[in-house]
């Protein structure tokens, strides 16, 4: 049995009839299982709205397929009409119509002689019903983004899209819906593709993230995946904010701005090297004559992050809650022991 809900083939984009300004989407290729909610993460600007858009219908491929249910839907020289693709969308700014009451934006995709009972159910299912008679502007925000989408989902779609939904809601309302929303989408027997630039956020609902960068699919991995494996030096900088140093091969050791390190028996050295590695495997030590400068601090509850200026490098470390240093102190910093890093390329992890 075809578990595959949607399916992308090869999917390139530009803007415009000539390719004046370069791709906006390049060779993406991205499987969705029903009943899956798949977030799409990257910096703004990477492509994840457009990539969206070529789904719901409003834009077409340059080359490439998309496909629902086995069904093609869009290639260069066919696009299915998005009124007839079946799928919802939930924007940023929930796109609802200010002259309609609650309960007839809800039935606006419904057509005529349609059943409404779907669309009672949504409005009782997401705790709407009360407000069924009021506008949108007489709704909160969070009111107004379960509005939108109970309404994607009314007509019975069984894909949803939604375009950063939580961005403009206060941070006690975003936490309470972006934990609703897989509640929600399997009641609905949905899947749903999530645009975020909130790498916590995917990280804590999604079943699987989606890391693009300027119009490239970097990596596409369970959450626990990502953490644990991820696959490029991006991944690891913009998704878990680790440390991305360059390293220079010298013998034995491989040298890099924070000092020397025993080079791995089985690594391939190459031109360009990388390490990555987290907060917690970097420490240091106040020096007036080192070579660090503290740049800044955030307190986190629990400890402290401390942002190291190193030569033209900025580290992220990790510090107790005692005692931590001011901005513009002078600091050695060196590696901790025991701990893991991540060499590129290649993505060999080892223990220093």
């Amino acid at each position: 049995m075809n578990n595959t809900h949607l399916q992308i083939k090869g999917l390139w984009h530009h803007y415009g009839h000539q390719l004046k300004n370069g791709w906006s989407l390049e060779s993406i290729n991205l499987n969705l299982k029903k009943g899956e909610l798949v977030g799409l993460l990257g910096p703004s600007g990477c492509g994840k709205t457009t990539l969206l858009r070529l789904i719901a219908g409003f834009e077409k491929p340059c080359k490439g397929e998309i496909a629902l249910n086995n069904q093609i839907i869009a290639t260069p020289n066919y696009s299915l009409p998005p009124e007839r693709r079946g799928i919802g969308m939930v924007f940023q700014d929930y796109a609802l119509f200010p002259h309609l009451d609650a309960w007839r934006n809800v039935c606006f995709g419904l057509k005529n002689g349609m059943d409404k009972s779907r669309a009672r159910w949504l409005l009782e299912l997401l705790g709407l019903t009360e407000l069924r008679s009021r506008y949108p502007h007489e709704l909160s925000g969070g009111q107004r983004q379960r509005l939108a989408l109970a309404r994607a989902l009314a007509p019975g779609s069984s894909l949803v899209v939604l375009d950063e939904p939580f961005s403009n809601l206060d941070v006690e309302v975003r936490l309470l819906l972006r934990s609703e929303l897989s509640s929600v989408l399997n009641s609905c027997s949905a899947s749903g593709l999530l645009v975020t630039h909130d790498p916590q956020e995917a990280l804590a609902i999604c079943d699987r993230v989606a890391v693009m960068k300027q119009g490239q699919l970097h990596q596409c991995s369970s959450p626990s995946d990502l953490v644990d494996d991820p696959a490029t030096p991006f991944v690891g900088r913009f998704v878990l904010q680790r440390n991305v140093l360059p390293v220079i091969n010298d013998q034995d050791y491989l040298i890099t701005p924070v000092g020397k390190i025993p080079r791995p028996n089985s690594f391939e050295i190459s031109d360009s090297m990388l390490l990555m590695l987290d907060e917690y495997s970097l420490e240091i030590t106040p020096d007036e004559f080192g070579n660090g400068t503290i740049q800044g601090r955030e307190f986190l509850g629990s400890h402290w992050l401390i942002r190291v200026k190193l030569n033209s490098h900025i580290v992220r470390v990790w510090h107790p809650i005692l005692n931590p240093p001011s901005p513009g102190e002078k600091c050695c910093i060196g590696f901790r022991q025991g701990k893991t890093g991540i060499l590129f390329p290649g993505s060999f992890k080892f223990e220093f």
